[in-house]
């Protein structure tokens, strides 16, 4: 893992352990861990597995996403605010965004490359989205597939709305 998320993982654990008013023995051993290996994993160092992480998780009885949250700002603007997730590096290109929107806010997005197109899976809130002509309330958990080389819209009601965006760009001759 890198540096930034052992970071936030560490101050996420210790914070919900103290919320619990756990001692890191106690954490610890109820993990099956050396605290030795718990204190290095709360101060942003070590190299915990998945396993170690899911433990800790079950033992402070939180979702594993609680503990891997990572406190890194979002880039925003005008009421949207998205973080890069990852970028895909094969052909066709895949990029992935968390993307959070104010309660009453209107996006208003401009066509992408030809043969781009957006999925849209809503995590929380109403958001009405999709190309300018054929926008659709988004239902939490189902995804929606639109083509984003045309102009398309975000659209919130009264509550924020919270959503992973995949923009899967077209496909490139590479026989050049």
């Amino acid at each position: 893992m890198n540096r930034p998320v052992l970071s936030s993982l560490g101050r996420n654990i210790q914070k919900l352990r103290l919320a619990k008013e756990l001692s890191l023995s106690q954490l610890a051993q109820n993990a099956g861990l050396a605290k030795s290996n718990l204190s290095r994993i709360e101060q942003g160092n070590g190299n915990p597995t998945f396993e170690t992480i899911w433990r800790l998780a079950i033992q402070l009885g939180v979702p594993f996403g609680d503990l891997v949250a990572s406190e890194e700002p979002l880039f925003g603007e005008n009421g949207v605010q998205v973080r890069l997730i990852g970028q895909g590096d094969d052909n066709p290109r895949v990029d992935v965004y968390w993307m959070s929107c104010a309660p009453n806010t209107v996006k208003q997005s401009e066509p992408h490359l030809a043969g781009t197109t957006e999925t849209l899976t809503l995590i929380s809130g109403k958001l009405l989205a999709g190309e300018n002509n054929d926008r659709r309330d988004l239902e939490i958990g189902k995804a929606y597939t639109f083509a984003a080389d045309n102009p398309h819209c975000y659209q919130t009601y009264e509550t924020w709305a919270t959503l992973m965006m995949v923009i899967t760009y077209p496909k490139q001759d590479v026989s050049v």
